[in-house]
C-alpha cells in the first residue's frame, strides 16, 4: 500500500524513481524521527516538490496504526483559559509531531456520543478538559488502550492520569486573603457542583472561613456561565445581609460578577465589595477590571499533559500518573488589601501569609 499521495498517478514510487533512490528511503524521509542520510533526504525532498507529492497522513496511519492525532474533549470555550490551553497544546504536540482534534459543545450530553466519534478517528491519545462530562468517559477510553490526561480535573477513581492544580489551597488562601484585608460577611458563587474543581475551591475556602469562625457563606450557583454568574450576582448583592466579600470559582463568571455589582447595583469596588476570582487570565488582567485571582500555571500545566501522553503513547503501557502544581494568589485591584503578605515577584502583586 502507498503511504502517500497528493496528485493521482503520483506515488511513493514515483519520487523513489525520480530521486533515484530506494521506496524506503522515501517513507523514511517523511517518518519523523527516521534514520536517513542527508544526502538523501535532500535529494528524494526535491523530487517531491517537483512532482507535487507530499504524504498522506490518513493512509499513512493505517499502515504505523498511529494517527498521530491527540483528541481534546472540552464542553465550551467561552472561558479564556481555555483558549489559551489550546495555543499551547497545538503548539507543544506539533514539535511532537502530533495534531489537536477539538470535541467541543457536550455541555449538555452525556459520554457515550463522545466516546464513538472518539473511536472512529483512531487517535492516540486525549485530554479530557470538560468539567461536564461523566468521569466513565476517561475510563471507557482507558479500557480500550488509549491515553487518558484529565486536564483541570479529577475523578474519584484512580483509573486515568490528571493534572492539575491545588485547588483545596487555592480557596484558603483566598479565605486567608479575604479575612486579611478585614472583611466579615462572604460569599461563593460556584462552578458546576458536582466538578471536582469547584468542590475542592469551595472545599478550601469553607474550611479556612470556619478555621476563622465565619461560619455563614451565602452561595450562589454560576455554572461557569455568565448568565448565570450575572443571576447569582444580582441575587446574592440584593441582600439585605449582602456579603462584603465575594469568590467567584473563575474569572470568566468574576467579570460579569463585577459588571452587575457596578453598573447595576451601583457598588464600588473594593470600597464597598471585594472580588477574588480564580485562572488569572483574560480581563482579570485588564485595568478596567483588575481582579484578584487564583493563578494557573497554563504552561507547565500543559507540559505536564503532553509529557504523560507522549510516555504512555511510547510506552504503550497506560498507568495512571498524577501530577499536581502550584498557583500563586495575584493581587490586584477589586479587593480590599491586608496590611501584609503582599510581596513583589516577577513583576507580580502576590499574596503569601507570613511574608512582607
Amino acid at each position: 500500500m502507498d503511504g502517500g499521495v497528493k496528485k493521482p498517478g503520483v506515488t511513493s514510487a514515483e519520487v523513489a524513481r525520480r530521486a533515484g533512490v530506494s521506496q524506503s528511503a522515501v517513507s523514511r524521509t517523511f517518518t519523523p524521527g527516521a534514520s536517513i542520510a542527508p544526502k538523501t533526504r535532500a535529494k528524494v525532498l526535491a523530487a517531491a516538490k517537483e512532482l507535487g507529492y507530499r504524504p498522506n497522513a490518513i493512509a499513512r496511519s493505517l499502515i504505523t496504526n498511529r494517527s498521530r492525532m491527540i483528541a481534546v474533549v472540552m464542553a465550551y470555550l467561552e472561558n479564556l483559559f481555555y483558549p489559551g490551553v489550546l495555543e499551547e497544546l497545538g503548539r507543544l504536540l506539533a514539535k511532537e509531531d502530533y495534531r489537536l482534534l477539538l470535541f467541543t459543545g457536550f455541555m449538555d450530553r452525556d459520554s457515550d456520543p463522545v466516546f464513538d466519534q472518539l473511536m472512529q478517528y483512531r487517535v492516540d491519545g486525549i485530554v479530557l478538559a470538560s468539567t461536564s462530562l461523566s468521569s466513565e468517559l476517561s475510563e471507557e477510553c482507558a479500557a480500550a488502550g488509549i491515553p487518558v490526561v484529565l486536564f483541570n480535573r479529577t475523578t474519584e477513581r484512580d483509573a486515568v492520569s490528571s493534572v492539575t492544580t491545588r485547588n483545596r489551597e487555592g480557596g484558603r488562601r483566598v479565605a486567608e486573603f479575604l479575612i486579611a484585608g478585614g472583611h466579615k460577611r462572604f460569599g461563593y458563587i460556584s462552578g458546576l457542583e458536582s466538578s471536582s474543581t469547584n468542590r475542592d475551591r469551595f472545599g478550601g475556602y469553607q474550611e479556612a472561613l470556619a478555621a476563622a469562625g465565619h461560619t455563614d457563606i451565602i452561595v450562589e450557583v454560576g455554572n461557569y456561565d455568565r448568565a448565570e454568574a450575572e443571576t447569582a450576582a444580582r441575587k446574592m448583592l440584593s441582600r439585605e445581609d449582602r456579603p462584603d466579600a465575594i469568590f467567584v470559582a473563575n474569572d470568566h463568571m468574576a467579570v460579569a460578577v463585577m459588571d452587575i455589582a457596578r453598573h447595576e447595583l451601583g457598588l464600588s469596588i473594593p470600597e464597598d465589595l471585594s472580588i477574588v476570582g480564580y485562572d488569572d487570565v483574560g480581563p482579570a488582567r485588564w485595568t478596567s477590571y483588575g481582579i484578584t485571582s487564583m493563578s494557573q500555571p497554563l504552561k507547565r500545566m500543559v507540559e505536564a499533559t503532553v509529557a504523560i501522553l507522549m510516555d504512555q503513547i511510547a510506552s504503550g503501557e497506560i498507568e495512571a500518573e498524577h501530577r499536581i502544581l502550584n498557583g500563586e494568589l495575584v493581587v490586584r485591584t477589586s479587593a480590599r488589601l491586608p496590611k501584609t503578605g503582599i510581596v513583589e515577584l516577577d513583576g507580580r502583586r502576590i499574596y503569601r501569609p507570613g511574608r512582607g
